[in-house]
């Protein structure tokens, strides 16, 4: 039997990879898929498969799982035993093995970026074909222990070290790896292209892996984790418990500019979704800039509750579909709807409306304020800029200096988030850089500082 098809689907804003397997005789498994079923369907319908089987190797905190939308249309839940699963699964344990039709998928049990976590050996007879780490094993890294409670980071890490020399260094070098988490993902550790490893690869190259010994393993592993957004402290409950099964995910609804004033004024949020320039040229007072973007859903779990309630303005040529399924991909299911016209109803009513002022690095006045995150700007940064996550922004605005800011992140996006914040609480004297630093050090002829 040849070895089975195994298609990569992957989330470029979560950083995340799904995997739809070809297990023959019409029937096809996926390994953790998010929420969306669609993907999965379109790709196994391309084939002329069935999606037989869901499978999770962890509770996901990242995003939601989809294996309850594709158990509404057919497929069979494995999980992890011990993961607790309060909606219909077949539970696994390590060792246990699970037949598919003439493929078999073992648990490998890997604890470490969670408890509970599984990676599935898929074999085809007696010969090993496929190994899904999920998030212990990664290209060039391993998921991060961090995501669980802080006094339990440690304790994981030591459990990892032990998962993946015990059990995954064990396996054959050629082996191919199949990791859910990757580039752009916050459970990962260290960024990086590529999405599909080997055993042997990743015994030679990982760096994480050349550690001596456990104890030096824990020290690099625990250097080397950063920020991540609230959310995640919040989905892995919701995936345990089960989340809400759409089946067709919902359109953005019309608000006139009556409803969302009286949103506004019961609490909600105005997240604006339109592009740099635009917002720049004329907003809601008080919204928030998140550009629509793959980055979007993870700035969104950052900087709004997930209890909050959320307006969305939008333009026209926006995929208002995509918005929908990225806020759904991480738990968020309080949409209001979109304000009707966008902003030309807006200003249509004679009402306040709020600018901000694009500058290049020549124009770049008063304190320049970095917001990327603390590994980018130990990377290179403007000698004098003040860095703040803009994760933080609204936490450590007082702390920022009086008189004119400057805000600037890579290319613009995340600074103009910084800057709605900040405009939110008062402060009248933001402008955006257009650029990043490099532009800023040219323009003063400087080198950055690393």
């Amino acid at each position: 039997m040849s070895a089975p098809e195994i298609v990569p689907l992957l989330d470029e804003g979560l950083g995340n990879s799904s995997y739809l397997v070809d297990l023959g005789d019409g029937k096809a498994m996926v390994v953790d898929a998010a929420r969306d079923p669609e993907p999965y369907q379109a790709e196994a319908a391309r084939r002329g498969l069935r999606i037989a089987v869901a499978v999770e190797t962890h509770l996901h905190a990242d995003f939601v799982s989809g294996s309850r939308e594709l158990a509404a249309l057919g497929a069979r839940v494995v999980a992890a035993r011990a993961a607790g699963l309060a909606h219909p699964h077949h539970g696994l344990g390590d060792g246990d093995q699970l037949d598919l039709d003439g493929l078999r998928l073992e648990a490998v049990g890997t604890p470490g970026h969670t408890p509970e976590h599984l990676a599935y050996l898929l074999s085809d007879g007696s010969r090993p074909v496929a190994l899904f780490s999920g998030g212990s094993l990664l290209v060039g890294a391993v998921a991060r222990t961090d995501l669980i409670a802080p006094d339990r980071t440690e304790a994981l890490a030591r459990s990892m070290w032990r998962s993946i020399h015990e059990r995954l260094l064990s396996l054959p070098d050629e082996l191919q790896v199949y990791p859910t988490h990757g580039a752009g993902s916050f459970c990962s550790v260290a960024p990086g292209g590529e999405r599909v490893t080997t055993i042997g690869r990743e015994r030679s190259t990982n760096p994480l892996l050349a550690a001596p010994d456990e104890d030096a393993f824990v020290t690099r592993l625990l250097a080397g984790f950063g920020t991540f957004p609230p959310y995640f402290l919040e989905l892995r409950e919701l995936n345990r418990l089960g989340p809400r099964v759409y089946g067709r995910f919902p359109a953005l609804g019309p608000l006139d500019v009556d409803t969302v004033q009286g949103l506004i004024a019961k609490g909600a949020v105005v997240v604006d979704v339109r592009p740099v320039e635009t917002f720049a040229a004329g907003h809601i007072p008080g919204s928030l800039s998140i550009p629509l973007r793959p980055q979007f859903a993870s700035w969104l779990g950052w900087l709004v509750g997930r209890d909050r309630s959320v307006v969305f303005v939008v333009d026209q040529d926006q995929d208002k579909g995509e918005l929908v399924r990225q806020c759904l991909a991480i738990g968020y299911e309080r949409l209001a709807g979109e304000l009707a016209g966008g902003m030309a109803t807006w200003t249509s009513g004679d009402l306040p409306v709020a600018t901000v002022s694009l500058v290049v690095a020549e124009e770049a006045a008063g304190t320049l304020v970095d917001v990327r995150q603390r590994d980018e700007f130990a990377s290179g940064h403007v000698p004098g800029a003040v860095q703040v996550e803009l994760g933080d922004t609204a936490e450590q605005a007082g702390a920022l200096p009086a008189g004119p800011l400057t805000v600037m992140c890579g290319h613009g996006e995340r600074a103009m988030s910084a800057a709605s914040i900040l405009a939110a609480q008062g402060r009248t004297d933001v402008s955006v850089l257009v650029g990043g630093p490099a532009d800023v050090a040219a323009a003063r002829r400087q080198q950055l500082t690393v």
